[in-house]
């Protein structure tokens, strides 16, 4: 196990590969050396410790994935502050409660995202910035916070602009910095990462270096990641898939970051093809949308390699497309959450399509995972549905502020997931979806996953998504969320005849809804929570009038 902080590793990398490529914005024209990125780390760690910004103080980044998020990830990480990230999605209610809960000592912003404005927004929550003298905040709502930063060009009032904070890095000198960077231990909280909140206000969950290093570390190794890889980032920073699997991932073996600022398709093709990128991560849905660009066939996709998808299940098609069309044939599938940083299983990247689809792979090295009866605790035997378990060096220290949340999820060291999931004699674990997103029909259990996973088959079909809905006759019913392929014509009949010769009567779903889209978390997970309310609010009169 590594037993080191992040600047540490970042300084390792830079004296094996001071000369290869770290950093790649295209657009930007931005091509950073290892030596040069951490150069220019140094020059900001040495910033925030002159603004004032001690060990163990919490900073906010809200932003998308611009340079800044990367060069504060490693430049907070070297000094010891704490990196809280914040969801680019948030709006005045979520971000107010994130800035009160999180304790963030400095927040660092750009104008907005997409149709979120963050300055308004922080003048809302904030009024009559421009009153306080020398941009230093004295605010009652918000005891902790001490400063804003914007990261552009443009001056705003009551924020600091971030080159003019950049410039005080020479009034630190090498010995102070190395005193600090010294100082720091790899068990340290270095990042408070926050839970979308599908049940409650959103949880900081924190997470130390020990924690997240040795998550890439082996997570790249599964990859095969090497310093000779060039990685394609179009997954968001402020969360563990970025600044995990992606940022850190390179960092550690000595791999390229090639980010992509906003989620586009053709943008991430585009970027492939000029930066002859070996790696692509994202979520189903980002790989689809990138199968299925009217430009796809353009592209010259033939460098890349390997990659990881995750999120959410990948159906069979889309595996075999990825993997031939986009020559990602060493692509690895992973599950995880944020609380264990985040990933605990993981497929070789010579698995067979079929454990790539049906199945998340196997644990991490030095993670102990098991299936136990969600009532009784017991672990259950091969192939019998249970809830997901797991022990080791990626449990997360806690729920920042939250004792009696992180108690009830982690228990004599083991945390519990509320995924139910099965594994087999050799070790493949599958995930059938989470406890509270069961259905029982009739007292039958119904996984949404095997259905949605049977439902992929079906070639006009692009998405799926199974909820319940309740039932007083049968206690919930089936309800399909259904995508249909572009200039695709689709009809229940159609879906329920198709069931009928694949799956069990009672797992067939009872209500169908087609959709363009469905509602998404800004990682690319499909919000059921929403699913859920839309099928409720539809079908629950018509079930209580069948009785």
């Amino acid at each position: 196990m590594i037993k080191k902080t992040i600047g540490e590793i970042l300084e390792e990398t830079v004296t094996l590969f001071p000369d290869n490529d770290a950093l790649v914005y295209k657009n930007r024209n931005l091509k950073l050396s290892y030596f040069e990125f951490n150069e220019y780390c140094n020059n900001l760690a040495k910033s925030l410790m002159d603004f004032g910004v001690k060990r163990g103080d919490h900073i906010a980044v809200w932003a998308n994935n611009i340079p800044e998020w990367i060069f504060l990830q490693f430049a907070s990480a070297k000094i010891g502050a704490v990196l809280v990230t914040v969801n680019t999605y948030y709006k005045s209610f979520e971000f107010e409660y994130l800035l009160k809960q999180s304790d963030a000592k400095m927040l660092f912003l750009t104008n907005g995202f997409k149709d979120v404005n963050y300055i308004k927004m922080v003048n809302k929550i904030i009024p009559k910035l421009n009153d306080f003298i020398n941009c230093y905040i004295n605010s009652d709502k918000f005891p902790f916070l001490r400063n804003i930063v914007f990261l552009g060009d443009e001056k705003h009032d009551g924020m600091i602009n971030f080159q003019d904070l950049l410039s005080l890095g020479k009034n630190v000198s090498d010995e102070e910095f190395e005193k600090r960077t010294t100082s720091l231990h790899y068990n340290d909280t270095i990042n408070i990462q926050y839970t979308s909140g599908t049940t409650g206000f959103p949880k900081g969950v924190m997470l130390s270096h020990y924690n997240i290093i040795n998550n890439a570390y082996f997570v790249g190794k599964t990859m095969g990641l090497t310093y000779l890889d060039k990685m394609c980032i179009p997954v968001p920073f402020f969360h563990c898939f970025g600044c995990v699997l992606s940022t850190l991932n390179c960092v550690i073996h000595g791999s390229t970051m090639v980010p992509i600022e906003v989620f586009d398709a053709e943008k991430v093709l585009i970027t492939v093809e000029k930066e002859k990128c070996t790696v692509l991560q994202g979520v189903p849905t980002m790989f689809i949308s990138e199968l299925n660009h009217p430009n796809f066939n353009k592209y010259n996709l033939k460098s890349l390699r390997t990659g990881i998808m995750a999120g959410s299940s990948c159906p069979i098609e889309v595996m075999v497309n990825t993997m031939s069309k986009m020559n990602l044939k060493e692509i690895t599938i992973c599950y995880g959450l944020t609380e264990t940083s985040p990933v605990l299983t993981q497929t070789n990247r010579y698995d067979p399509i079929a454990k790539r689809v049906e199945t998340v792979g196997k644990s991490l090295p030095n993670m102990d995972i098991k299936i136990v009866d969600p009532k009784t605790g017991v672990e259950l035997p091969y192939d019998t549905p249970g809830e997901l378990i797991a022990k080791g060096y990626s449990i997360m220290i806690g729920y920042y502020k939250m004792p009696n949340e992180t108690n009830e999820v982690i228990r004599n060291g083991w945390i519990y997931t509320k995924d139910l999931a099965k594994v087999d004699e050799a070790g493949y674990f599958t995930i059938l979806g989470r406890i509270d997103d069961m259905i029982i029909r009739g007292g039958e259990n119904v996984y949404p996953r095997e259905i949605e996973e049977f439902l992929f088959t079906n070639e006009k079909i692009e998405d799926v998504s199974i909820v319940g809905v309740p039932s007083e006759k049968y206690g919930e019913e089936i309800c399909a969320f259904i995508k249909p392929t572009k200039e695709t014509i689709l009809t229940e009949d159609e879906i329920h005849d198709y069931c009928k010769d694949g799956i069990s009567r009672f797992k067939i779903p009872k209500y169908i809804i087609f959709k363009d889209y469905f509602p998404m978390t800004a990682s690319g997970k499909i919000k059921k929570i929403e699913l859920r309310k839309i099928a409720k609010k539809e079908f629950e009169d018509k079930e209580k009038h069948l009785i």
